[in-house]
């Protein structure tokens, strides 16, 4: 669930990221996963404070966030097979099966952890829906996109940020100017 407000300003890299409590190295907390949706909302120095897409919140180094756009990107072009988002929830509703079925299976006894692990590994997801906007993981192209019901926007690749490819960050404080 997205916490209401919420904007996201960067990704967390593709690798996930150890998070802390506070600015403190000695405080780690349970790392962010891959992919993560997150809203800078402080900095101090490396660190940066961010909320997540799912409402927790953390202290990360910021330097390795990926910055993605302050807007969602306005369609460019006519609807194209390409920029239809239709497959790719078609994707995404299939992963989330194959994942399903594998948990049925390992809790219903048919699958040890093992088994479930080799099932389910490289299977890769992301959705966040705030009413008619979406963003979508696309895993098979490495890359986050947004549609607004008719086309898909790249919104954030794998790649990190190209230089020059987007205006500086902006913090966004916690009421969300």
């Amino acid at each position: 669930m997205t916490t209401p407000g919420f904007r996201p300003t960067h990704v967390v890299p593709g690798q996930g990221m150890p998070a802390w409590e506070a600015p403190d190295p000695a405080r780690p907390t349970v790392p962010l996963d891959p992919l993560l949706p997150v809203q800078l909302v402080e900095r101090r120095g490396d660190w940066a404070y961010v909320l997540c897409a799912n409402g927790w919140s953390a202290w990360v180094d910021g330097r390795h966030l990926v910055a993605v756009p302050q807007d969602p990107p306005a369609p460019e072009s006519p609807l194209t097979p390409a920029a239809d988002p239709r497959p790719l929830l078609a994707r995404a509703d299939e992963t989330l099966a194959r994942y399903r079925a594998a948990v049925e299976e390992l809790v219903g006894g048919g699958l040890d952890g093992e088994a479930f692990r080799g099932r389910t590994r490289g299977l890769r997801i992301g959705v966040v829906v705030d009413g008619e906007h979406v963003w979508l993981y696309d895993a098979q192209h490495g890359r986050w996109v947004y549609a607004d019901g008719t086309r898909l926007n790249t919104y954030a690749t794998d790649d990190g940020p190209q230089a020059g490819g987007h205006a500086p960050t902006q913090v966004v404080t916690r009421d969300g100017t």
